[in-house]
């Protein structure tokens, strides 16, 4: 009952400031009536989505391997009136949630998939829930339910506004590593879409018109022949030396690869004991940079590598391609109109309690001079047409659909993503904030959009534009079927 005054309290204070304390946001603009609608039914859901956020952050499952979050996410859709296509792509756990008929039609991105080796209690210290379990420490739990609540509440006005207009959630499993919505863009999935909206856990609240780095990875596979390795070590012919010569090949191809090319690897086979020859080697690779004809290439250049340290010491050589993605091509309408939306919704306010958490948090980083109140600013609007940093399979969605997205601040400012402090802040209330800055302005994205669809052709000009003459789409993976084993 205290919670339903207090959110009423806080309701009532929105249609005359447009802050909404019960959550913490504030705006820096008063809103339409319609926009403040949508605000003040997604705040009045808090406590829904946080418990839906909160359960898929608790199971922490890994990419390909979602089944209760994916199936978490399709109930809430199906209840709220959304018709649901799951399984598609070939993917157990991937699924298309849609409302509505007619143009535009108006996707909306939703990520779920945690990773590996990262538990972490919602608490200001390092502590793991499970040594060695998996943890949500980029935030993809926050990420697909903000989404589901913006898809809602734009379903929910169309209805009622009687537009034409259709609202699409694509459940998108897989992201680290696993390049789900490559395979969703290769089937063509995207096809009729006229923009697709999507967000990302952050330390800061920003809108910019981004790029990210395209990206390639395989697991090469050495084959050799074991023998004792004090006895009859000419009989053998080691797996692992493979292995060792192709790094050792590739460290030294990095003096000669453009400046901005990322290379990185890890050994996830060396073999069993000191005095047996390896029979079997793995290392997993990741080729980055920020144009995907440049990874094509610097691929191209790290197979020839493994195929001569084949060579070299007797082995055989295989590998597996894992995932591609394309680097993400920034549409600027649309990033404008995201940004301009994201200002009135504003940024994240700390209560007492998270103030504290926050502080707990910071004092891990003390190297990094950090702002507290930057959880409550949102950064102004820049538009960076070269990739730098990670990766994201959004970069695929991008080139075949006009795409905008948005950070929020779900992390303590200077927080980095796949850190323990990320899965913790992701745990608590300030993680569920930002999530609701996101869903909030995603919505008010999606309704401008309705109410004026000659924003889509404009942003599709741009995109057509953008890609050049000639473009047409082949994906990083080649024909391969989802990799749903990658992470067993």
């Amino acid at each position: 009952m205290i919670h339903q005054i207090k959110t009423f309290l806080c309701c009532s204070i929105l249609l005359l400031t447009f802050s909404s304390c019960a959550v913490g946001q504030r705006t820096a603009k008063t809103l339409p009536n319609e926009k403040e609608a949508i605000v003040q039914e997604i705040d009045s859901k808090f406590d829904e989505y946080s418990d839906i956020a909160q359960q898929i952050w608790s199971w922490a499952e890994l990419g390909y391997q979602e089944e209760k979050s994916s199936g978490l996410l399709q109930e809430t859709l199906k209840g709220a009136g959304f018709t649901i296509k799951a399984g598609v792509a070939d993917i157990p756990t991937a699924f298309v949630a849609s409302y509505g008929s007619g143009q535009p039609i108006i996707g909306i991105l939703g990520e779920f998939d945690a990773l590996p080796g990262i538990s972490q209690q919602a608490i200001a210290e390092k502590k793991p829930v499970e040594a060695g379990g998996a943890g949500h420490a980029c935030g993809h739990h926050l990420f697909g339910t903000a989404s589901a609540a913006a898809a809602i509440a734009a379903k929910n006005w169309l209805k009622q506004s009687g537009k034409s207009g259709t609202v699409r959630f694509y459940g998108t499993p897989a992201e680290e590593g696993g390049a789900g919505k490559v395979y969703m863009v290769r089937a063509g999935l995207f096809d009729d879409v006229d923009a697709v909206l999507h967000w990302h856990p952050g330390s800061g609240n920003g809108a910019s018109a981004s790029s990210s780095l395209s990206n390639k990875s395989a697991k090469f596979r050495f084959y050799g022949k074991a023998a004792h390795a004090a006895v009859s070590p000419e009989r053998g012919r080691s797996a692992l030396d493979g292995v060792e010569a192709m790094n050792h090949m590739v460290n030294l191809m990095r003096e000669h690869v453009p400046s901005e090319s990322r290379i990185h690897y890890v050994i996830t086979k060396g073999g069993e004991a000191p005095n047996v020859v390896p029979a079997f080697a793995e290392v997993f690779y990741y080729t980055r940079h920020p144009e995907m004809q440049e990874v094509r290439k610097l691929f191209e250049r790290t197979v020839a590598a493994a195929e001569g340290a084949a060579l070299g010491t007797g082995t055989k050589m295989e590998y597996e391609v894992i995932h591609g993605l394309y680097n993400v091509l920034p549409n600027v309408t649309l990033s404008e109109l995201m940004h301009e939306n994201l200002l009135k919704i504003g940024g994240v306010k700390y209560s007492p309690e998270e103030i504290t958490f926050a502080k707990g948090i910071m004092a891990s980083y003390p190297d990094k001079e950090v702002d507290i109140n930057d959880a409550a600013t949102v950064q102004p609007f820049e538009v960076r047409r070269r990739g730098a940093g990670g990766s994201t399979d959004v970069g695929d969605v991008s080139w075949a659909v006009p795409t905008a997205g948005m950070r929020s601040a779900t992390w303590v400012p200077g927080t980095g993503a796949h850190s323990w402090q990320a899965v913790a802040a992701g745990g608590m209330s300030i993680g569920k904030k930002g999530m609701m800055v996101a869903a909030k302005t995603i919505a008010l994205t999606a309704l401008d959009i309705f109410n004026n669809p000659d924003i889509t052709k404009k942003a599709k000009e741009e995109l057509i534009d953008s890609r050049g003459e000639g473009f047409v789409y082949k994906s990083l993976l080649g024909d391969r079927m989802p990799p749903l084993d990658y992470r067993k």
